[in-house]
């Protein structure tokens, strides 16, 4: 029998092109996983109920904070997307590799898993012990493929920070997941629908 060696792992630098859509989507499902897991595991440490966290809320204002800051993102990013030149704002093509093939109906699907796990564990773990300015600046730095460029990753602070504002101003997480979601389902559906076109 082989033995391991650790000096054998050899690791390399792989662009979204070297990755086929399978194994893209698998990543997208694993690494949005291991986000709810984590912010289960720290839930937990910090002595708070995850179920409590997801309770409706008696209004459906937090509805309304959420399209609203949605309606504003997705309007700033049209303006970006028009004005700043492509290079400038380029994520390395992992959108445009996710969202262009897709059926709606799984762009949908995509979007509330990630506003779901995400928001659980950035705003209703890691802003709880750090507050929205740290939680904004780990979660800028989490999505690597912005931070070639300037804009994109100020855009991904700017919108963290924002869900983080209406989520302590509605005192529920339904606001910034609706908000998430309703960012990526019309961003992803913007990309899917020009490819028709």
């Amino acid at each position: 029998m082989k033995k391991f060696d650790i000096r054998n792992i050899r690791i390399r630098k792989v662009s979204v092109d070297d990755i086929d859509d399978r194994m893209l989507l698998i990543n997208l499902y694993v690494t949005q996983g291991l986000t709810l897991f984590i912010g289960l595991i720290w839930i937990l440490f910090q002595g708070r109920n995850p179920i409590h966290l997801f309770s409706l809320p008696s209004s459906a204002e937090f509805a309304w904070w959420g399209i609203g800051l949605a309606a504003a993102v997705i309007v700033v990013d049209l303006i970006i997307s028009r004005w700043v030149p492509e290079e400038a704002s380029d994520d390395g093509g992992i959108n445009e590799r996710i969202f262009r093939t897709r059926a709606v109906w799984h762009i949908v699907v995509l979007s509330f898993i990630v506003a779901v796990c995400e928001e659980f564990l950035f705003r209703g773990v890691i802003q709880h012990a750090f507050g929205p300015y740290w939680t904004s600046i780990l979660f800028a730095s989490i999505h690597v493929r912005y931070l070639k460029h300037w804009i994109p990753t100020g855009l991904v602070f700017s919108i963290s920070y924002g869900l983080g504002w209406i989520y302590m101003q509605t005192d529920t997480l339904w606001a910034p997941i609706a908000a998430h979601f309703i960012i990526d389902v019309v961003m992803g559906l913007i990309i899917r629908l020009r490819r028709d076109t």
